[in-house]
């Protein structure tokens, strides 16, 4: 169900743009950000909205899911709590950075909270502290995160 709405809406997209568009052919994959549901609709607005350009993850849940990382060109369409689509973005780039040596200006491009470093790195520090035991991780204020930027291509 999920994937048919989610092909009806990358369809919608298609239609708008030139038939020589780069995007036609193109794969892309679904995507909910956050954990939950409640965070997926919270920075889903954000990413529409325009504040939100920009994310992280830890590099061990890449590794631990056998998964590569992204790359600059992935195409995601982004679902909301509910699974619904509400854009597609387009990585634009991808680097691997130590928690502790994330800067203010990428702290910035995640969108949340006051926009602060602080205030980012007590989130994140939240987050990954629920998230990692389940791939049998702890939080480490050195640990690999893989941080993304990324442009609304649709909404």
């Amino acid at each position: 169900m999920i994937e048919q709405v989610a092909a009806e809406y990358w369809n919608h997209f298609l239609t708008g743009l030139s038939p020589l568009s780069p995007y036609y052919g193109k794969p892309y994959i679904l995507e909910r950000f956050g954990d939950n549901l409640q965070l997926a609709d919270e920075l889903g607005r954000l990413v529409v909205k325009g504040i939100k350009t920009g994310t992280s993850s830890a590099l061990w849940s890449w590794e631990a899911e056998g998964a590569l990382i992204p790359q600059p060109g992935l195409i995601s369409i982004i679902l909301n709590g509910k699974d619904q689509p509400i854009c597609i973005i387009e990585t634009t780039e991808v680097f691997i950075c130590r928690f502790n040596a994330v800067d203010e200006e990428f702290a910035r491009s995640e969108g949340e909270g006051d926009l602060s470093l602080a205030y980012w790195r007590r989130s994140h520090k939240t987050f990954f502290a629920r998230v990692l035991p389940k791939i049998g991780k702890t939080f480490s204020e050195e640990m690999p995160l893989v941080c993304e930027r990324f442009r609304v291509i649709y909404k």
